[in-house]
């Protein structure tokens, strides 16, 4: 659907293919306001996620909010991936860790693709832990992920530190690039956003840590920026704890998603 089919499906409660067959349907006053508000805040280039409160990932329905980073499809080729590589394992890792959560996305997708799993998942923001709790239960999987508050990874020595997988989506744009984004991400969170002077801040401490967090053996897989491939290489070789596994470009041939083996 394109936006203002979205809106007009949200504003009278219908599918795509009811709009078309009545159109002759009159709206109600409180429909022609929320349409009239909707309308003058997407002029003000706010994301059309956050006007509809929610947006669809993995074929699962989430709720948002300006607290958490609108998912993107690259970030589902970063799940595919983590899927494909526990399959590929003989569904050995089960003990997984999201780190940078937001809005849930990656960790309420792995626990309905991998019910035996146990997840935590992290992040900085209350309000977006909040959000990603009750995206939980809006996909019955409640009870099934961990979300703690924590500054990457989890702070309290009561938490087991074997996990088999780790994974992220880390914030990665360099801070002198924030500035000139698109408008439309001007009402996305900053922290999720911003990666220090060159991008790479939540890589040099999630490469450096992670070893602490692993058994005897694991997988990192991280989301990265364009042009960042050889940079985060560079940190994984300098670090010498892992191993490049593969590179996974994204639907516009760039390295999107990075795979390395721990032990």
């Amino acid at each position: 659907m394109n936006e203002s089919e979205l809106l007009f499906s949200e504003v009278l409660h219908c599918s795509r293919a009811e709009l078309y067959l009545n159109q002759e349907r009159r709206l109600k006053p409180k429909e022609g306001l929320y349409l009239a508000d909707a309308l003058k805040r997407r002029l003000r280039h706010e994301p059309i996620q956050y006007i509809l409160g929610r947006t669809e990932f993995m074929g699962l329905e989430l709720k948002l909010s300006p607290a958490v980073l609108i998912p993107r499809p690259e970030t589902e080729i970063l799940v595919e991936t983590a899927l494909r590589v526990i399959r590929s394992q003989g569904h050995k890792l089960t003990s997984i860790l999201d780190i940078g959560t937001g809005s849930g996305c990656i960790a309420i997708s792995l626990a309905k693709f991998l019910p035996y799993a146990r997840i935590t998942a992290t992040d900085i923001s209350q309000e977006a832990l909040e959000i990603a709790r009750q995206n939980a239960v809006l996909n019955n999987i409640a009870g099934r992920v961990k979300f703690l508050l924590a500054n990457l990874f989890p702070a309290s020595q009561t938490q087991p530190r074997a996990y088999s997988l780790i994974i992220s989506n880390p914030p990665y744009i360099p801070t002198a690039e924030m500035s000139s984004l698109d408008s439309e991400l001007g009402y996305e969170p900053r922290v999720a956003l911003d990666g220090g002077r060159d991008g790479l801040d939540f890589y040099r401490r999630i490469i450096l840590e992670a070893p602490a967090y692993f058994g005897k053996h694991g997988f990192l897989i991280l989301e990265i920026g364009f042009n960042q491939c050889l940079a985060i290489k560079d940190l994984f070789n300098s670090n010498g704890r892992f191993q490049i596994i593969e590179v996974v470009q994204d639907y516009n041939h760039i390295h999107r998603v990075i795979v390395a083996r721990y032990g």
